[in-house]
């Protein structure tokens, strides 16, 4: 078998061209990451129940929601927490390897389910289902010089002007705001007041969904033998404080009308205010960004950044944005010393076989089959979908020792029968390789065998012998 390629040296070249070529195609479109992706698939499911304690979002929302996507396809285990300012969130975990696409529909049909069963106010704000990545690849915060931009204008202008740039990405899982501050018109109700018109919040609830929505008024003329039609317009959805004080309660048979200004106090804040933010003493925001499952860290987080700077070229006076945490520091750090080891190891090796062989030419063998075998594993890890982590640089470093010992022990053999007197050197190669054809073959699938059944490994560790060890076995193969 190996003589062929001896009397046909353009076929090895070719070969060998093939295998750097398609090692560099594989090695372009490979996603970088710190190390494997070793969490389960999770979907989070959120909602909301302004007003109400954590025992009632608990019982009302979370007990129903529950209830029905218990058992649903590949789930593990679920997590559930309520609050007191009316959030509920249930986090679901699946099998290692589920689909998270498929598991987040499954979900979303379980929760479809149990939307009869929950409150009208839950069901108009909506139950959101989405995929879920427990790693944050960059968190960023916005601050503002001047006084004037508070957290609630932050997080509004972040909401409006930030958030969906970065959303679009190409890898970003999900970019999200820490705490609650978006505009919210909060109304203040005086208990002495209502009591005395005898009125409970239910009252105001009620006067609020009735005069606060956006509706389809009709036409005006629509019937008989008019001449013209008018469509009906009207303001819609209140906007501001003024509008929100003239909603009327109630209406006396003497004409008085009682408004909202009348039993309460509003004023436009916050959702929330159970979190605050800043950044060296001045108001800020925090932004979390996540990538999804398989996409490539470093895009992600350059992407970002390059969002985040061109979107600071129209900040309003006075705001600014710092990068907090970057994963990308990290993970440049570490993949460069792993790859400054990598090149040490091959001159280490150069370096030792030529003082052993005394011979350049001979030295030259080991040094050009290293890089193919390196750079061709590429193309089988993109096969795989593996990514360039720290495990998978660890296994080449170990594989430049393995392919260097093979082609030692290739070019001693072929030295030793030109010291036994031939005199043509494809001859010598000839005959060398078949007497260690065998040993060569042997000595590699010891390797493999001793590497591969590692990759059998189930559960998170599973993971990490299984890109480590294929990695070897594919380099030295």
């Amino acid at each position: 078998m190996f003589k062929k390629f001896i009397e046909k040296p353009v076929l090895s070249t070719v070969i060998s061209i093939i295998i750097v070529i398609l090692g560099v195609l594989g090695l372009v479109t490979l996603p970088v990451s710190q190390y494997p992706e070793i969490a389960p698939p999770t979907v989070q499911v959120s909602a909301s129940y302004q007003g109400a304690n954590a025992d009632v979002v608990m019982n009302s929302v979370v007990v129903p929601l529950e209830e029905q996507i218990n058992g649903v396809e590949d789930m593990t285990y679920m997590t559930s927490t309520a609050s007191n300012d009316g959030t509920a969130t249930i986090t679901i975990n699946f099998k290692l390897g589920t689909n998270a696409d498929l598991a987040a529909v499954n979900v979303q049909n379980r929760v479809s389910r149990a939307t009869s069963l929950l409150p009208a106010e839950v069901t108009r704000s909506g139950v959101i289902t989405a995929k879920r990545q427990a790693s944050n690849v960059l968190i960023f915060g916005i601050y503002s010089d001047s006084a004037s931009y508070d957290q609630k204008f932050l997080q509004n202008y972040a909401n409006i002007n930030l958030i969906p740039q970065v959303k679009r990405i190409n890898g970003v899982g999900d970019a999200s705001a820490f705490g609650l501050m978006d505009y919210t018109m909060r109304i203040w109700l005086k208990p002495d007041v209502m009591a005395t018109y005898g009125l409970v919040p239910n009252d105001v609830s009620i006067a609020l969904a009735e005069q606060n929505i956006e509706a389809a008024p009709g036409q005006f003329g629509e019937q008989g033998k008019q001449s013209f039609q008018y469509t009906l317009k009207y303001s819609g959805r209140l906007k501001n404080e003024t509008e929100f004080s003239n909603i009327i309660i109630r209406t006396a048979n003497n004409g008085q009308v009682l408004r909202l200004k009348d039993i309460a106090r509003i004023e436009l804040g916050a959702q929330s205010y159970a979190s605050s933010v800043r950044f060296n003493g001045k108001p800020a925001l925090g932004i979390a960004i996540n990538q999804t499952a398989g996409s490539n860290a470093k895009d992600v987080i350059e992407g970002s950044l390059k969002v985040l700077d061109d979107a600071s070229q129209s900040f309003p006076k006075g705001m600014h944005y710092t990068a907090l945490v970057n994963v990308n520091d990290f993970l440049d750090a570490s993949i460069e010393k792993v790859i400054h080891t990598l090149i040490e190891a091959f001159i280490l090796v150069f370096l030792v076989v030529f003082l052993f062989l005394q011979d350049f030419r001979s030295t030259l063998i080991p040094a050009i089959s290293v890089p193919v075998a390196i750079v061709g594993t590429f193309f089988f890890l993109s096969l795989f979908g593996f990514t360039i982590n720290l495990l998978t640089l660890f296994a080449l470093v170990l594989a430049i020792g393995i392919v260097v010992d093979d082609a030692i022990v290739v070019v001693e053999a072929v030295h030793a029968k030109l010291d036994q007197g031939y005199t043509s050197a494809k001859k010598a190669t000839i005959d060398a390789m078949e007497d260690i054809t065998g040993a060569i073959i042997s000595i590699t699938l010891v390797m493999a065998a001793v590497f591969i059944p590692v990759s059998f490994i189930q559960g998170s560790s599973g993971v990490f012998y299984k890109q480590f060890g294929l990695t070897l076995a594919i380099a030295i193969i």
